[in-house]
């Protein structure tokens, strides 16, 4: 029971936190070690919380994931995880994470918590509204760089992130409904009612606008952004960012392998190439001597 209740807390979709370093990386402050240390602690509050909010969204979708042909075999849907003890498992990570948060910083904490509850909102009711199923998701992502800046003591973080992110997390979005709409094909309505306010050529149209809008937006950062250097160096890292969006709009128009981004990113090669490179520009620009 304990390995199913491991994988419906979602263990491989924790790669979305990372989100929480972006204040520490970008503000010049990676190599603080207690700046470091605490971003880490958040890192790890995030990744409990988040897993809390995937049991809860398993219970409320107990009955569609049994009818779904992959999701069928998660611990819950297929009965490895009782539901009592997903309730439990549930209460207790969030009952634990939240006062730590608070002992970790009262922002944090803030954060933390408005983060669970609309996630709790998404799962019962926000779901099941098309476009805002996916704004809500990529609040997630925002809200997970705004709480790296509650973790440390800010001083250059460009605004312009949150416009990369809130861009980025919406074609992340976007790029999955279109997966699952095409995997599903005419059934999928009632594998995922949001599903039905959706069609492949509508989900295309959302996702050229976001991803142009994502390079845009990070090319505007990298020479307008105050912390940045002189040389506009940091402008060398736009391709990189580039290739990252092109190979997942690759990945789901040609190979139709995409699925959630975090299966993506730990499954295929040239995206955790591309993503490695561009992590390294990024380092290299800010931290080289």
């Amino acid at each position: 029971m304990l390995t199913a209740l491991l994988k419906t807390m979602r263990p491989r979709q924790w790669t979305k936190n990372a989100f929480v370093f972006f204040a520490l990386v970008f503000d010049k402050q990676l190599l603080q070690l207690p700046a470091f240390l605490n971003t880490l602690a958040g890192f790890a509050l995030f990744c409990l919380v988040s897993s809390a909010v995937y049991i809860f969204n398993d219970l409320a979708d107990l009955e569609a994931d049994r009818q779904h042909p992959e999701k069928k075999n998660r611990p819950l849907p297929s009965g490895q995880l009782p539901r009592g003890a997903a309730w439990t498992a549930g209460v207790l990570l969030a009952a634990v994470t939240l006062p730590l948060g608070w002992m970790l910083s009262p922002f944090f904490a803030g954060v933390l918590a408005f983060y669970f509850l609309i996630n709790l909102a998404y799962s019962r009711w926000l779901k099941h509204v098309p476009i805002l199923d996916v704004m809500i998701v990529a609040a997630g992502f925002v809200l997970r760089v705004h709480a790296g800046t509650t973790l440390i003591h800010v001083e250059r973080f460009s605004p312009w992130l949150y416009a990369v992110t809130t861009l980025g997390a919406l074609y992340l979005g976007f790029g999955k409904r279109r997966a699952e709409l095409a995997l599903l094909a005419h059934g999928a309505g009632s594998h995922r009612k949001v599903l039905e306010g959706y069609t492949l050529p509508l989900l295309d149209q959302y996702i050229t606008i976001v991803s142009a809008a994502t390079i845009l937006a990070y090319s505007l950062y990298t020479f307008s952004a105050p912390n940045l250097p002189a040389n506009h160096s940091m402008m060398l890292t736009i391709p990189f960012m580039a290739y990252i969006i092109f190979r997942y709009l690759y990945i789901i128009q040609v190979t139709h392998d995409a699925g959630a981004p975090e299966e993506v990113l730990l499954s295929d090669r040239p995206m955790q190439i591309a993503i490695f490179l561009f992590g390294l520009a990024v380092i290299a620009v800010f931290y080289w001597p």
